[in-house]
């Protein structure tokens, strides 16, 4: 290793653990991370990567984000709107879905069931069958408390015989569609839509560090513990131990710390 003047840098372990006992920030500062990361590059290569960011996460942890981007920081990456970083790179109905999200104008879950608007909303998106009615989806996907929407997906199959899913894939196309189904499957159960991700990027010939790192640091304060107990459901071991046999080196160390314990 080659001795410098300049003061050493921490490591990777050490700047992923020093945000752990920032309760508030660390969900923040890992979204605001696969956000800049994301949009640095291109659209068009990993669309689930930006949504990941933004769709599982709770309004007052985007206001938080927003707050934080606003603020003067040293860290120039995170100066600019998450907004504005949208609006250059993405055009369309993915334009209005990521800029909804990012807004965080989610409803919040209500005790009350609201029949009615569950029916104005299934009643809404079978309608919106023609050019020029993508906007509906995205609305009421994106303004929609989960609980609310459940009940809208299974009222929407029962009247139409079949899954909202299906009239995604046959209405969008290309990322929109792409970025709508990852949404949809959001919606119906978030911590199996993260077990799933990090299943995927455990399977690649080289673990996608990156995508461990922004999951496990994005969900640390929110559904880790379901995310842990989906992950075991379905693939039948532990992500503790799915982490220590396919990831090496620092990351090994972050991201065993990230997800905590050993599920038995």
């Amino acid at each position: 290793m080659s001795v410098t003047s300049r003061k050493a840098r921490p490591s990777l372990t050490q700047e992923i653990l020093s945000y752990l006992g920032l309760a508030n920030k660390t969900a923040a500062w890992g979204t605001l991370g696969t956000l800049r990361t994301f949009l640095s590059f291109s659209v068009d290569k990993d669309v689930q990567r930006l949504l990941r960011a933004i769709a599982g996460q709770e309004a007052a942890t985007l206001a938080n984000i927003r707050r934080i981007q606003k603020a003067p920081d040293p860290t120039p990456d995170f100066q600019v709107e998450a907004e504005e970083d949208i609006k250059s790179a993405t055009s369309g109905t993915l334009q209005d879905l990521f800029l909804a999200l990012a807004k965080g104008d989610r409803e919040s879950c209500s005790e009350v069931i609201d029949y009615h608007l569950a029916e104005q909303d299934v009643q809404a998106l079978k309608q919106a069958d023609r050019p020029g009615t993508e906007e509906t989806w995205v609305l009421i996907l994106t303004q929609r408390n989960p609980e609310h929407l459940i009940r809208v997906f299974d009222q929407y199959q029962r009247r139409t015989g079949h899954a909202p899913e299906r009239t995604v894939r046959d209405r969008f196309h290309g990322d929109a569609q792409i970025a709508l189904l990852s949404l949809a499957s959001v919606i119906r159960n978030t911590p199996l839509y993260f077990a799933n991700k990090l299943h995927e990027a455990l399977q690649e010939t080289e673990p996608d560090n990156q995508a461990l790192m922004r999951i496990l640091i994005s969900r640390s304060e929110t559904d880790l513990l379901s995310i842990r107990a989906e992950y075991k459901k379905k693939f039948g071991k532990s992500l503790y131990s799915s982490l220590q046999d396919a990831v090496k080196g620092d990351c090994r160390l972050a991201l065993l710390a990230l997800c905590r314990a050993e599920d038995l």
